[in-house]
């Protein structure tokens, strides 16, 4: 029941949450349950790995560039403007004015603080998940919230049918940001494997097959992203660890299939379009093989609370793209010193990688920060040109 909502009375779906099972628990004690099991459905799953068009990972032409993964502080005024669009209380010219208000400002700061790959700053997105949900055909938000963690709360989707992508959702947004500056704007997805581990997934159909229908739909996203001159492309993909069977037997149909699907959302770019990718809440030592198998240019990692260890793995395992360090931790408000933001890169320097593969970056997303987080980034850039003084 704690992985449930409370209840789905409200639901636009005849969903059963922690109340309905409760009465559906009385209805097996009585013997008057009436349960049909789903019928499995037909699925045909490539067997073949699917190869992206791109042979040799992007540098960077800068050393140590720097960026942040997406998300930036969400304000009580975002939420509740957020929480009046949907119920109507505000006009759609009223919405799409105070967002682009919010990315102007997002940009600006970005610029102020010399970051060197901006990023909108999410401030239409209320969860990374959520908002596919109600951008997808065959994927449908929920309105009650769970516990995720502390008291972090997340609403996931359910998956009721076959995915699809009827119009593009997220390039108006990333075009609007990129037409405020000079600088690259990464366009944000969120990748096929995250989608559905962290929805309620359907039971007819296996969840390898679901990652595939993510994957054609978000592949058609990336393409209209292209079309509007969007180079830099970030597909997240924090679930990928979480997903690995317990049982070692199955873990090589996963991975073949999960990393296949992963390749096809961008398996089709051209040469120069960079894509990004972000790993965090996992340690990641038993899968080394399988990241290295992703094809991404920049691999942006969750390693402050590791003290520098994935970082070091990567490296020793010949990683052959960029590695974003997440130089420190955005789930606090603490400012961590100049020593704490070089000590990671300084590992990989020391093991010999390239300066100009080696990103600065946080650890994870700003959103859950507040105005601490402008000064996180002072440090971090901070840091960043120590190292590159160094350098010099």
């Amino acid at each position: 029941m704690q992985h449930l909502p409370l209840t789905a009375r409200g639901e636009d779906h005849p969903f059963l949450f922690a109340e309905e099972k409760i009465a559906e628990l009385e209805k097996i004690k009585t013997g008057t349950l009436e349960y049909q099991e789903p019928s499995p459905k037909e699925e045909r799953l490539p067997r073949a790995r699917i190869e992206p068009s791109k042979t040799t990972p992007w540098v960077s032409a800068v050393p140590f560039p720097t960026t942040t993964i997406g998300s930036f502080p969400q304000t009580k005024e975002i939420r509740t403007l957020r929480k009046k669009w949907r119920e109507r209380t505000v006009s759609q010219n009223e919405y799409v004015a105070s967002l682009g208000q919010a990315i102007q400002t997002c940009i600006a700061t970005q610029e102020e603080l010399g970051l060197d790959v901006l990023v909108h700053g999410e401030f239409e997105r209320a969860d990374m998940v959520e908002y596919f949900a109600e951008n997808l055909v065959g994927f449908v938000p929920i309105k009650s919230a769970v516990q995720s963690y502390g008291t972090r709360h997340v609403r996931p989707p359910v998956i009721i049918g076959d995915i699809r992508r009827e119009r593009a959702f997220t390039v108006e947004w990333i075009k609007y940001a990129q037409s405020l500056t000079t600088k690259p704007v990464k366009g944000m997805l969120t990748g096929p494997v995250t989608l559905v581990q962290w929805s309620y997934p359907r039971e007819d159909i296996s969840r390898e097959a679901q990652f595939y229908q993510f994957a054609l739909a978000l592949s058609a996203e990336v393409d209209d992203l292209v079309d509007a001159g969007i180079k830099h492309i970030q597909i997240d993909e924090p679930a990928l660890r979480e997903g690995l069977p317990l049982d070692p037997q199955q873990r090589e149909f996963y991975l073949h299939h999960a990393l296949n699907a992963f390749r096809l959302v961008s398996a089709v770019v051209p040469d120069d379009i960079v894509i990004h990718s972000h790993l965090c809440f996992s340690d990641f030592a038993d899968i080394l093989d399988a990241i290295s198998d992703m094809g991404v240019d920049v691999l942006s990692i969750e390693d402050s609370k590791y003290h520098g260890k994935t970082a070091a793995s990567l490296s020793q395992a010949h990683y052959p793209a960029s590695i974003g360090l997440g130089v420190y931790d955005v789930h606090s408000p603490r400012l961590p010193t100049l020593e704490e933001m070089t000590a990671i890169p300084q590992l990989l320097l020391d093991a010999g990688m390239d300066p100009h593969r080696i990103w600065f970056n946080p650890d994870c997303g700003l959103k859950t920060r507040g105005p601490e987080a402008h000064q996180q980034l002072e440090r971090m850039m901070a840091a960043r040109n120590l190292l590159l003084a160094k350098l010099k």
